[in-house]
């Protein structure tokens, strides 16, 4: 369903781009399932290079927004564990051992089950790690178009040898690799045959890059593929490649660039969405936990897909900051957030006359810069507070209307996730009771988004979304 959503409110223009990565997240504790030894991709100085926590599998769809660059939606979270510490693993939890390469091949067997038959040419950017010939074989018997790094020594052959015409073929079948190693160094030292071509960059500026393509066969792609190799401002360069070799430079090129837009994603999960404080310690809890934060996150971004930028930022209050940077994950959090608030105010009802103040946040005057704010009633005066609790509990005007269903948070349920299906997990930890809960909910696409435990500064509890 959060796939069809997508699909249904961003345009996928002339090709559908889908990416896929890994990323760590720290965790403390011997009792934690799942965790184990990861390679830390962003080391501090005096960091180590290895650390111990979980090691997350994302799959999501890279669009570009017209003002806003690049964003990365993202659909499907898996949970990679060793193979030395699957045994560590509960019977009841079912895990097994699937290594990256594997957890690819099943997202694009999801990916490709789920899209619709007609929808757009399907293109996958990877990196280096997933351009092996396990990822390369599905994708291309699913008709799925892979973006991605070459090795500055891979194994490169030229092209068969053609018939001329009249000429008759020998014995076997048709050769699909020619004879002659090509040496990428080679062809970069070469400097004829490099041209300019502009792209995007992931913040939408216009940038040019001197390129030089030609076509190769490469074993583990089982054929043909298209080189291109880019050239940097420093005067370094990479090789990319693409198993269409029809494929245009410029979308081979422009692909590869807004693949940054997951490492931006990974850096707003844990950063704002908060999926490295999540206290839990089964495994399906922590698998429940993530794949909610991926979906609240989608749900954030295509909900503010078609809004102006200034009404999900208000940067007049902070003059050292530049007032036309795009909006960022955290501000259309935050413009989501009151938009749900101001709902629920405006649901409230009540026999009685409301003051001024209470008017001025249920009819929410908006600021001369456009951006909504809501005051939050229990900051109000002590005459507004009184007049609310002499005729109704503090509910009332929190919206906590009868019918409401309790939202699924880690407060009151013992269980979240297994599977990714959300259902079979026993975990228990609860947030801590210091917490400040903000409960607002709203129906959204047939689903009931809420904001809840998120404690300051991240330093303890969750931050999760429930659906």
């Amino acid at each position: 369903m959060l796939l069809r959503i997508v699909l249904e409110r961003v345009d996928a223009g002339d090709r559908l781009v889908f990416a896929l990565g890994d990323t760590p997240t720290k965790r403390y504790g011997p009792k934690v399932q799942g965790a184990g030894i990861h390679h830390n991709p962003t080391p501090v100085p005096a960091g180590a290079r290895f650390l111990y926590g979980h090691n997350w599998f994302v799959l999501g769809r890279i669009s570009r927004h017209a003002h806003f660059g690049v964003i990365e939606l993202p659909l499907l979270g898996r949970l990679y564990v060793r193979r030395k510490d699957v045994p560590a693993l509960p019977a009841a939890a079912g895990g097994s051992f699937r290594s990256n390469l594997a957890l690819a091949v099943e997202a694009i067997r999801w990916l490709r089950r789920h899209l619709p038959r007609r929808a757009s040419p399907v293109w996958l950017a990877v990196d280096g790690f997933y351009a092996k010939q396990e990822v390369l074989k599905a994708a291309g018997g699913d008709g799925v178009v892979i973006v991605g790094r070459l090795r500055k020594d891979a194994a490169l052959f030229d092209l068969p040898p053609v018939l001329k015409p009249g000429q008759r073929r020998g014995r076997g079948r048709p050769p699909i690799y020619g004879k002659n190693r090509l040496s990428l160094a080679e062809r970069a030292g070469q400097r004829r045959g490099w041209f300019t071509t502009e792209a995007r960059a992931t913040t939408g500026e216009v940038v040019t890059k001197r390129t030089k393509s030609f076509m190769a066969t490469w074993r583990p792609a089982g054929g043909l593929i298209l080189v291109v190799l880019l050239e940097e401002v420093d005067g370094s360069w990479r090789a990319l490649f693409c198993t269409d070799p029809e494929a245009s430079i410029e979308a081979i090129v422009q692909t590869a660039l807004d693949r940054w837009g997951i490492e931006q994603n990974f850096h707003d999960l844990k950063e704002v969405e908060g999926i490295a404080q999540v206290q839990l310690r089964r495994y399906h809890g922590n698998i429940g936990a993530l794949n909610l934060n991926l979906w609240f996150h989608t749900l954030t971004e295509v909900w503010a897909w078609g809004r102006p930028a200034r009404s999900l930022s208000d940067r007049t209050d902070r003059p050292w900051d530049d007032a036309s940077r795009r909006p960022s994950h955290a501000d259309r959090r935050q413009a989501m957030q009151r938009a749900m608030l101001e709902e629920e105010y405006r649901a409230i009802g009540g026999p009685w006359p409301w003051s001024e103040k209470i008017r001025h946040v249920t009819v929410h005057e908006p600021r001369t810069t456009g951006v909504q704010r809501l005051v939050d009633p229990r900051r109000l005066g002590a005459d507004d507070r009184s007049l609310i609790l002499s005729r109704d509990p503090p509910t009332a005007l929190l919206g906590n209307p009868p019918d409401r269903k309790i939202p699924f948070t880690f407060e009151n349920s013992s269980s979240i996730g297994a599977m990714s299906g959300l259902h079979g997990g026993n975990g228990t930890t609860r947030a801590p009771a210091a917490s400040t809960a903000s409960t607002a909910s709203s129906h959204w696409w047939g689903f009931t988004l809420s904001q809840i435990t998120t404690s300051p500064g991240f330093s303890s509890g969750t931050s999760t979304c429930s659906t």
